[in-house]
């Protein structure tokens, strides 16, 4: 696999589109990160850390559903092995308006597009949810 992350926002597309209530995903401390995010931001339930055998560890996500539309509406991966994308604090996207998020992974971290510009920190774009 090329794009881990690509997978991850792949995987949630794919069981929205299911009507899946969890999805399991291999875990990775910045997949981790982007779970915790979604979590806070509220656009999923909740996340768990679930080890299996002792080496192989996933990371189930509950998706979120208010009357059986999801309240996840679109995942996009900004940032590609191929092409990074870098914007410093006054060029972060904003994303529907504001009705959405990008995740920024700065030198503090994986943070909100919202929270990078109001610490003026600029950084990766890894991807946008909606």
């Amino acid at each position: 696999m090329t794009d881990p992350i690509a997978d991850f926002l792949t995987r949630v597309r794919n069981a929205i589109g299911a009507g899946k209530k969890t999805v399991d995903i291999p875990a990775s401390n910045i997949k981790k990160g982007i779970a915790e995010i979604m979590k806070k931001t509220h656009f999923i339930s909740d996340y768990s850390l679930i080890e299996t055998d002792g080496v192989k560890k996933f990371i189930s996500l509950k998706l979120k559903y208010n009357d059986g539309v999801s309240v996840i509406e679109g995942l996009r991966r900004i940032s590609k092995p191929g092409i990074r994308t870098y914007k410093d604090s006054e060029n972060i996207p904003r994303v529907r308006n504001g009705l959405g998020i990008a995740v920024i992974s700065t030198s503090k971290g994986l943070m909100t597009d919202k929270q990078a510009r109001a610490q003026k920190i600029g950084g990766e774009v890894i991807c946008e949810i909606w």
